[in-house]
Formats: structure tokens, C-alpha cells, sequence
């Protein structure tokens, strides 16, 4: 009987699920498109810095609109924003964006969330040509089972008054987050008791708290929960973002909140960043 001890695998699979920034189409237009990518990130050159990056076509599914994928890839790269899947197209658009190199992503099922209601877009506003948010992608495929949703969302019908009530769980990191490293604090707030630097990445679906500065990405209520806040004692972000709604560098921060402490929380469509010490 031989007593060698029995090897180590070599690899091995687990269930995860990513945030990934998902780009809404509703033009297939690719020099519209580029025109319009170049004025809205032209001031920020290095915001994406390679970011794996989700096409939602489903504006476009309708009307079967056909892309010209290599102008519109190449638009994307000249941004450094990487695109690696697509979603919500026609069957020609996403035969069309395999053949383009892009993978085909799962949308993420709505659910019923109890959140205060959305405001009502102006009559007659037309949408941009891009709009950029982010959701849930679930890695390789894999997604909750649906009666284990259903069960859960009959619960929350049933009893919403103790979901409130229910603690929120917290993650806690005390390291600092280099320039590439992402934390999602899935279900949870986060907070981070170490600098977030350029580069690097938070995400919660709840609140977000860093007691340091705060010089990267921070994105709170990732899953659309429109009361969730981002707090920080050095507010110097590269990007902050609440259920969708988004503030880059293009946009300065006012000198009475731009490294200090601060908080970002939504109030309707717009992102409002205040000093928590006036």
C-alpha cells in the first residue's frame, strides 16, 4: 500500500456571478455611436481601462437593426472599454455578435423589489444613443433556481414589513484595493477600512462605506436599490454610481466636498454629493 499523500488538484469550478458594466444600444448607428462615445468620455480617458464590458441590444431587437461590429468594436477600444459579451438582440444580432467574438449573456431575471418608485421620464424625451449601467451577469451561465426565486418572491409579498425589519449583512475588508482589484459585497453593505485607490473597485447592494480615501470606483445599490449611499472620509472618486446612476471625473467634484468626507446618495435621477460635515 503506497502512502503518498494523494495530489493536489490541479483546478478546480465554483459558482460566482459578476458585475459587469453593461452599454445599452439604441442606435445602430456606429458613427453616432462613436461621435457620441467620444463627447461623453473624451474628458476621461482612462475611466474603462480595459473593463470587460456587456452590449445590451435590446433597444434594437424590434426593428432587427443590423451593426456594423468591427466600427462599433473599434469605437469601444479607442475608450479602453473591452467588450466580451452581448445580450438582449434578434437572433440575426447575436449570431452576428458571436461571429464578432462576443459571447452571449444571460439577462438577468427581473424580481420584485420593495423601492420607493422610479420618477417618470418627461414627455416626448428621446433616449441617447448609449446609456451605461450595470447588473448582475451570471458567470458561465449559472443562475438561481427559479422556484427558489418564486419562493422568494412570494415571501416578500407575504411579509414585506419583516423583510425590512431583517438585519442587513455586512462584508468588511481592511486591506487597501490596488489599481485592477474588484470587491462585491453581494446582498450586503461594504465597508472598507483601507484606501480604495485609482483603479480599483467596490460594489454593493446595499451601502458603502470607506474609511479612507476613496480614489476608485464605487457603485452602491448595484442591484437597483435607490436608497443606498456611499459614504467616504476622503471623497476623491474616479466613479460613483447608486442603482445605475452614475458621476465620472468628467464632472469635477465641488472643492467643498473633493477630499473630504462626504456621502453620494440618488434623489430622483440625479446624484447629489454632500459634505457630512458642513
Amino acid at each position: 500500500m503506497s502512502d503518498a499523500a494523494p495530489a493536489k488538484p490541479l483546478f478546480d469550478l465554483k459558482s460566482t456571478a459578476w458585475i459587469l458594466t453593461a452599454l445599452r444600444l439604441h442606435s445602430a448607428d456606429s458613427a453616432a455611436l462613436g461621435a457620441a462615445l467620444d463627447a461623453r468620455f473624451a474628458d476621461s480617458p482612462g475611466l474603462f481601462d480595459g473593463e470587460p464590458l456587456v452590449l445590451d441590444l435590446s433597444p434594437l431587437r424590434a426593428a432587427d437593426a443590423v451593426l456594423d461590429w468591427p466600427a462599433l468594436l473599434a469605437h469601444l477600444q479607442r475608450h479602453q472599454m473591452r467588450a466580451v459579451a452581448a445580450q438582449g438582440g434578434s437572433t440575426a444580432q447575436m449570431g452576428a455578435a458571436r461571429e464578432a467574438g462576443l459571447f452571449e449573456a444571460t439577462e438577468p431575471e427581473a424580481r420584485a423589489e420593495a423601492r420607493p418608485p422610479q420618477p417618470t421620464p418627461a414627455a416626448g424625451a428621446a433616449p441617447t444613443a448609449i446609456e451605461a449601467d450595470r447588473g448582475p451577469l451570471a458567470a458561465g451561465g449559472l443562475a438561481e433556481g427559479a422556484a427558489a426565486d418564486a419562493a422568494l418572491d412570494d415571501a416578500a409579498a407575504a411579509a414585506p414589513a419583516l423583510i425590512q425589519a431583517a438585519a442587513v449583512p455586512t462584508l468588511v475588508l481592511d486591506k487597501p484595493l490596488r489599481s485592477g482589484q474588484r470587491v462585491y459585497a453581494r446582498g450586503a453593505d461594504l465597508v472598507v477600512l483601507a484606501v480604495v485607490s485609482f483603479g480599483a473597485e467596490v460594489i454593493a447592494d446595499g451601502h458603502i462605506h470607506v474609511y479612507a480615501p476613496l480614489r476608485g470606483r464605487a457603485i452602491a445599490g448595484a442591484r437597483g436599490n435607490v436608497n443606498a449611499r456611499i459614504f467616504s472620509t476622503c471623497m476623491e472618486p474616479q466613479l460613483v454610481s447608486i442603482a445605475g446612476t452614475y458621476r465620472t471625473t468628467e464632472t469635477p467634484l465641488p472643492a467643498g466636498v473633493l477630499g473630504r468626507a462626504a456621502q453620494v446618495r440618488l434623489d430622483g435621477d440625479k446624484l447629489l454629493v454632500e459634505p457630512l460635515n458642513p
